[in-house]
């Protein structure tokens, strides 16, 4: 296992449509181990593979909750060719923030309930019904995969603001 650097916004990979899996090789086993590896690392609880700028369908999640010790308990969760079959018309709103996005959290409205199809590691497809925090994390991830950032669902005032301290950071950084 190994650490990714997180692409941060304003970099334009984050934009870009990633493409399917065709196959789970090593190689997209290695790229899971190292995504969940950076997300620890960062911390975060969902990594989708274009953040560490492999324009792969690829999400790496864990919404594991610490126990009363203290301790967390680890429910990794890999996502390769992930697709929302079905959104409810509820809505639910919670707040987000993104790993390349660092520090910058808004409330974000969306479905309270998707129906997800992914395969897994061992190549077996499962469909499943998320709601909650998962249901919103799955959302924010496949947004990531379709090039799709949660600051999108923002006012383009808030998003016109969010653009301009990344970019002016970003100048920073390279001067």
């Amino acid at each position: 296992m190994a650490l990714r650097e997180i692409i941060i916004l304003p970099d334009k990979q984050l934009r870009l449509v990633s493409k399917p899996i065709e196959k789970v090789t090593p190689e997209i086993r290695k790229l899971a181990d190292d995504m969940f590896e950076t997300m620890y690392d960062a911390p975060g609880i969902g990594l989708a593979a274009i953040q560490v700028a492999q324009p792969l369908r690829l999400i790496t999640m864990d919404l594991a909750k610490r126990d009363e010790s203290g301790e967390t308990k680890h429910e990794p969760r890999v996502f390769i060719n992930p697709e929302i079959l079905a959104s409810s018309a509820e809505l639910s709103t919670y707040e987000e923030g993104c790993l390349s996005i660092p520090e910058y959290y808004e409330e974000v409205e969306r479905p309270a309930k998707v129906r997800v199809r992914f395969t897994d590691l061992d190549g077996k497809v499962h469909e499943e019904d998320a709601e909650g925090l998962y249901a919103t994390c799955i959302q924010h991830e496949i947004d990531h995969l379709n090039g799709v950032l949660f600051v999108d669902y923002l006012s383009k005032l808030k998003r016109d603001r969010v653009m301009k301290k990344f970019e002016k950071a970003a100048k920073r950084a390279a001067e």
